[in-house]
């Protein structure tokens, strides 16, 4: 599992298959297009809707967004922001495990 891999309090149940587990990807620019940043480092809802879909494996659709535990979207919203800040920046990945 990766450090970018966040388990779900709340499985996300499609059909007859469940997702325990979503790995996130750091955005490219083309991936934020849309958004305004400062609502993305903010844990916007709304543009969390727009960028999840484009950075998560398995994809989630904005259904599945829209489904998600609070506590699973917050989680996302807190790796999506990090992401966002510059390297000079950083210490350690605060999300082990997450």
């Amino acid at each position: 599992m990766s450090e970018n891999t966040i388990t779900l309090d709340t499985p996300i149940k499609r059909g007859d298959s469940e997702i325990t587990a979503i790995e996130l990807r750091k955005p490219g620019a083309g991936e934020l297009r849309g958004v305004n940043l400062t609502d993305v480092l903010n844990v916007d809802v709304d543009a969390l809707h727009k960028v999840l879909p484009r950075i998560t494996s398995p994809a989630l659709t904005m259904q599945d967004v829209a489904k998600l535990d609070p506590a699973d979207l917050l989680k996302f919203g807190q790796m999506v922001a990090y992401f966002l800040v510059p390297k000079s920046q950083k210490q350690d990945n605060p999300f082990p495990q997450a």
